[in-house]
């Protein structure tokens, strides 16, 4: 867990929700009235946030006390419990949704990377994330997709050079947008993969005359495209296949011999857990 990263998140993720008060709580419930709650899970699935969590709970209040059964990563079904709050009930209140909206999100990334993973176990190719995540919460969802089992691909634009079609296209191509790339790299003293897009099979050839990459990404292609790629590639770079791969599907890609398969879906388009924190009375 990046530290710095996370308090920034969890103080502005505070700061939005609670505005000038918890009106609600005050109003209702005395200062210093003591609490206790669990975090039930209502679902099936790979639990996630649970480190975070207890990080909310100890930036809202050092004081309250977090109890953890279950770790990320572990296996959950309704009526499991992962961990119990105890404290201040104002507090514990102030920290719920933010604990929930977490949780709830992560851990839905996780159960279909996992699902994802369990399906790759038995090849060699692994699967990726992407940066179709939501804006403001990458490092969290980025974060489940390696509790998850899966790979984290870059982080962002900063930390590898990804030349993707519309960067060709801006270039004037292939040959000049992979020179291009190389001749900054180098000019700017910076420790940066280069990783190419193809569109066809033609597109490759042109990649691999040029050289200078260190990975190819294999954008739409079909199986049997994909396979005669894989082929002609002959392990010289790391390869990577994207663009219409499904849960349904995925398998087909990875027995083509890929060494990863990026999905968007990992993170722009998963079903939530179902998580609730309920009072202990």
């Amino acid at each position: 867990m990046d530290k710095v990263l996370i308090d920034k998140f969890i103080i502005n993720s505070l700061d939005e929700d609670l505005g000038d008060g918890d009106h609600t709580s005050l109003a209702t419930i005395p200062a210093g009235i003591k609490g206790k709650a669990k975090l039930l899970v209502k679902d099936e699935g790979i639990l996630a946030g649970v480190e975070l969590a207890a990080e909310i709970f100890y930036m809202l209040d050092a004081s309250i006390n977090v109890n953890i059964f279950l770790n990320d990563g572990a296996r959950v079904k309704y009526g499991d419990i992962a961990f119990e709050v105890e404290g201040d009930a104002q507090s514990i209140l102030k920290a719920e949704r933010l604990v929930l909206n977490c949780m709830q999100r992560m851990s839905g990334i996780a159960t279909k990377t996992r699902q994802i993973v369990d399906i790759l176990k038995d090849t060699g190719t692994k699967v990726l994330d992407t940066r179709k995540t939501t804006p403001g919460l990458r490092y969290l969802e980025k974060w489940a997709v390696r509790i998850g089992g899966g790979v984290n691909h870059r982080f962002g634009l900063y930390d590898m050079i990804l030349i993707k079609d519309n960067h060709v296209d801006y270039a004037g191509g292939i040959k000049a947008a992979i020179d291009k790339a190389d001749e900054y790299v180098k000019s700017k003293n910076k420790k940066l993969e280069i990783e190419i897009e193809v569109r066809n099979l033609k597109e490759l050839e042109q990649v691999l005359q040029t050289g200078g990459i260190n990975r190819i990404l294999l954008d739409n292609f079909n199986f049997l495209d994909l396979r005669e790629a894989v082929s002609t590639i002959g392990g010289k770079y790391i390869t990577e296949a994207s663009g219409g791969i499904t849960i349904d599907n995925i398998g087909e890609y990875a027995a083509c011999g890929v060494d990863y398969i990026s999905m968007g879906a990992l993170t722009h388009s998963v079903k939530s857990l179902d998580l609730s924190l309920k009072a202990v009375v």
